[in-house]
């Protein structure tokens, strides 16, 4: 395993200085925003694919720093019931991969998205129960007549490139949790699988090293992010939460940075777990914690990170 972080946190600053940063505090490889909601600040892919030479330039530069790219990051809703919008994500998806070819990098994330409820629908609609059966029948019609029929599509596309898709299993999208990231692998074939983010998941009440077994050879990717749950409010009001992100003190949960949501115990069952699975993969650090600075909260995570991940190669079994 080794030690990545999403770069989105500093678009206000270039790849080169973000490079500059992250290299002195041990960080080995950069996931990167091309798209979507990352948003392009640090790679345009459209300029990789017209222009490869510009791809040359940027694994020159990182190479300065002893970086590579983990990953390219374009999340986006690309089954959106808003054709424009779905366009617009759909296209950022296939420039992303297009640009991975071009750099060597073998792996693209994104949501899966979420159709609306009908073909006349003007927004997605996110179903989390089974009854009434208005509920299945919508279901049946974002999977069966929108999502699998685009991702069969999409996945040809990422084969084309020699890139695996890493789906965010993002409440809010269709694939939320390992069941439904599991229902659309199986449709559409291995090039979809996980870009596990434990902090989606630890708010839905599922126990992370459980689901990471669950998932065996189909997470693509890992995200580092964690999530605290307020007990007092969870109490009250449970998980299902739209209080806004800004009101901390009133959420149910909230995003924090690594050790800040569960202790070094549960991270290193966690990384045991990835690795007795076969996931030798990047570790990849997404700073969305609302009570510490960029600086600080990466800093604190990349610390944290360096004790817990497993960098080398295991031993033989001498004692077996």
């Amino acid at each position: 395993m080794y030690l990545s972080v999403l770069t989105v946190p500093y678009s206000a600053k270039s790849l080169e200085e973000t490079a500059q940063i992250l290299s002195k505090q041990g960080v080995q490889a950069l996931e990167i925003g091309t798209g979507g909601y990352p948003g392009p600040a640090h790679m345009n892919p459209f300029e990789i694919v017209e222009n490869p030479a510009k791809g040359t330039e940027i694994l020159d530069m990182l190479k300065k720093y002893n970086l590579t790219i983990s990953a390219l990051a374009v999340h986006g809703n690309p089954v959106h019931p808003n054709t424009e919008m779905a366009k617009k994500w759909h296209d950022e998806f296939v420039a992303s991969c297009k640009a991975a070819k071009v750099l060597g990098v073998k792996t693209v994330i994104t949501f899966s998205g979420c159709p609306g409820d009908c073909p006349t629908a003007e927004l997605p609609n996110w179903v989390t129960c089974a009854w009434p059966e208005d509920y299945t029948k919508i279901l049946d019609f974002q999977w069966n007549q929108v999502l699998i029929p685009y991702w069969k599509k999409a996945a040809k596309i990422a084969d084309e490139c020699g890139v695996k898709v890493a789906l965010e299993m993002h409440p809010g999208f269709c694939v939320y949790n390992p069941g439904t990231l599991l229902r659309l692998r199986e449709a559409v074939g291995d090039t979809i699988g996980a870009n596990f983010d434990p902090s989606h998941l630890y708010w839905q009440g599922i126990n992370i090293p459980a689901a990471i077994k669950a998932l065996k050879g189909a997470i693509h990717h890992f995200h580092a992010k964690d999530t605290k749950i307020d007990q007092r409010n969870t109490d009250v009001n449970g998980v299902l939460d739209s209080t806004s992100y800004e009101d901390i003190a009133g959420r149910s949960w909230s995003f924090r940075t690594i050790g800040y949501g569960h202790d070094a115990s549960e991270w290193k069952d966690i990384i045991s777990t990835l690795r007795a699975t076969g996931y030798e993969g990047p570790i990849s650090i997404e700073h969305e914690d609302g009570m510490m600075s960029i600086d600080e909260g990466l800093s604190k995570a990349i610390s944290f990170l360096r004790d817990v991940i497993i960098f080398e190669e295991p031993a033989a079994m001498w004692w077996a």
